[in-house]
């Protein structure tokens, strides 16, 4: 799946020019910058199971980027957003991103989805020197080191995973079983998950996997009758949880559920499927409420939807909008005469600072973002409440 404006292949004047030794290249449309235009590249998953998450993060981004434009876009330039499905797939993740790399020649990356899939688009992003910005993903091992290329919005899932065993530890429950998905991501954060649990000396009892195909987790939760754990933490993303949920709560099993924040996407139709199943289940949030109108970056991402006609209203539509407006910020910051070099030098100028009452920090040293997580609990209808 693609989606573009009308291509531009005009070079931004002194551009072909050959430069002397360290000075500053302006800025060329082979990297995808016109006179007139940014190109910016997004792999994610527009089909599948786990589409929610790639459609409701792109039309956040968009949204935000339809703002920018209609206001004449950033330093004179609009933004263009060039999109491919890679279907949850890392091997199409790969393939997808050597062509926005080298076909479309975009100038950075955003919106990727899920660990795998970003594991393998970073060494061509970087082989390329392309920024790789705020993909969907909050998984430690990319956050422990500055990648000069990489940077974050969202909270990474070690400080979700922290927020719901503090949680669970001063509430007294001691044990604990975790489900997790079958791949990168479930395995990566299942460690994580078991070195937190270990500090704050709760027990993890018992582990199980499950496919991100599955449909049926009744193992599962005949295994977790055994286990007798205090509480289920689930390391999963999308339909998956609602498979375990609707075996787990038909089994009338009644220990606690927590989950990341990639947990529920929609959660009006997860609430629906489940027939009210849904209630009760504790999850974590790295963005406000889509709803809480009191926060001035939710109120600007309403007012917007409304003004666009954005029908997708989702915690993964907002944190998209979020995204964009950042990555907006960084663009502005580098100037008039765009190159990555000035776009990375712009984020990291950024420092510690809010965009609407939404933390953010950057410096050459760190960049990771956001720390923002809260914990809400699911009403039977999907809603969030605190």
């Amino acid at each position: 799946m693609r989606s573009s404006t009308t291509r531009r292949a005009v070079l931004a004047g002194g551009a072909a020019l050959a430069l002397g030794a360290g000075l500053p290249r302006p800025a060329r449309a082979d990297n995808g910058v016109s006179d007139t235009t940014i190109r910016i590249g997004q792999s994610a998953v527009f089909s599948g199971p786990a589409k929610d998450f790639g459609v409701d993060y792109r039309a956040g981004i968009k949204l935000y980027f339809d703002r920018v434009n209609k206001a004449s876009g950033v330093n004179g330039r609009k933004i263009e957003l060039v999109t491919y499905d890679d279907a949850y797939d890392p091997a199409k993740t790969a393939v997808n991103t050597a062509r926005l790399i080298d076909e479309d020649k975009v100038f950075a990356l955003t919106g990727y989805v899920a660990t795998g899939n970003l594991a393998a688009a970073m060494p061509l992003a970087e082989k390329a020197g392309v920024p790789m910005f705020a993909p969907l993903v909050g998984t430690t091992s990319f956050r422990t080191k500055v990648n000069r290329y990489l940077f974050h919005v969202r909270a990474g899932y070690d400080l979700e995973l922290r927020k719901i065993i503090s949680h669970l530890s001063t509430i007294g429950i001691q044990s604990i079983a975790v489900v997790y998905q079958d791949s990168a991501f479930g395995k990566s954060n299942l460690a994580t998950c078991e070195e937190l649990a270990a500090d704050y000396k709760v027990k993890v009892v018992k582990t199980f996997p499950l496919a991100i195909t599955a449909e049926d987790a009744k193992p599962v939760v005949t295994g977790l009758a055994e286990a007798k754990p205090g509480a289920v933490l689930m390391i999963m993303a999308g339909r998956m949880v609602e498979v375990f949920m609707r075996d787990y709560r038909a089994s009338g099993a009644g220990a606690p559920l927590y989950t990341l924040s990639v947990g529920i996407t929609d959660a009006a139709g997860s609430a629906k499927r489940l027939e009210g199943k849904l209630a009760g289940l504790v999850t974590a949030s790295i963005v406000p409420p889509p709803q809480a109108l009191r926060v001035p970056i939710v109120a600007d991402y309403q007012h917007d939807r409304a003004e666009f006609g954005e029908k997708i209203d989702s915690y993964t539509a907002l944190e998209g909008y979020i995204v964009a407006r950042v990555m907006v910020e960084g663009l502005r910051r580098a100037g008039k005469a765009l190159t990555r070099d000035s776009f990375i030098a712009g984020l990291e100028s950024i420092g510690s600072t809010r965009f609407g009452d939404f933390p953010i920090d950057y410096s050459a040293k760190n960049h990771n973002g956001s720390t923002f997580v809260d914990l809400e609990m699911y009403t039977r209808d999907g809603q969030l409440r605190r």
